[in-house]
């Protein structure tokens, strides 16, 4: 991987703030994973949300079986981060920017990469699952906090910024060899 060229391609990209860092240093917790179980309205519906993604430590093998990972965020302004229409209004460009990413990676030598991002996936209008396979694999990221990943804590180590007013952060997770 020449790591040198990959950051002077990502300092082409609007990335917010990225940070390279070590999949071990990951916090996974099913504390997180039942927020999605009783709060999210995608539960059980799509291949990017549990129970599809497999359990937390299913999740957690799968992460750790990378050597690197990369952490990126973009930011959104909004009128007002409580208003959940507007504010998934602006995750089509952080998606967007993570496949730019991701063939960033591949670009510069990674082999294999496994990706984590936003939300659910919105691909399709409506997913195949779970009576079919997912019909943009290549293309569909599931959620970070789908694999019960504490995204505050990577990111206060690493003092990536994700309160920020009037904008939402949005975080991306790029596992790699």
């Amino acid at each position: 991987m020449d790591r040198q060229q990959l950051e002077q391609r990502l300092a082409s990209l609007p990335l917010f703030q990225y940070e390279f860092i070590m999949p071990e240093e990951l916090t996974f917790s099913d504390r997180i994973r039942h927020v999605c179980e009783s709060e999210c309205p995608m539960y059980n519906t799509t291949w990017a949300c549990p129970p599809a993604v497999g359990t937390v430590d299913e999740c957690k093998t799968r992460c750790l079986s990378f050597p690197h990972a990369l952490m990126m965020t973009s930011v959104a302004e909004v009128q007002d981060t409580a208003n959940m229409a507007e504010t998934l209004a602006t995750r089509g460009p952080h998606e967007a920017l993570t496949h730019q990413v991701e063939q960033l990676l591949h670009d510069c030598g990674a082999t294999e990469t496994y990706v984590l991002s936003t939300e659910a996936c919105a691909i399709c209008e409506q997913c195949a699952y779970p009576g079919g396979p997912c019909r943009h694999r290549e293309k569909m990221y599931p959620c970070v906090e789908s694999h019960g990943i504490v995204v505050t804590d990577i990111a206060e180590r690493y003092g990536i910024d994700f309160l920020t007013g009037c904008a939402v952060v949005w975080f991306s997770l790029l596992f790699y060899r």
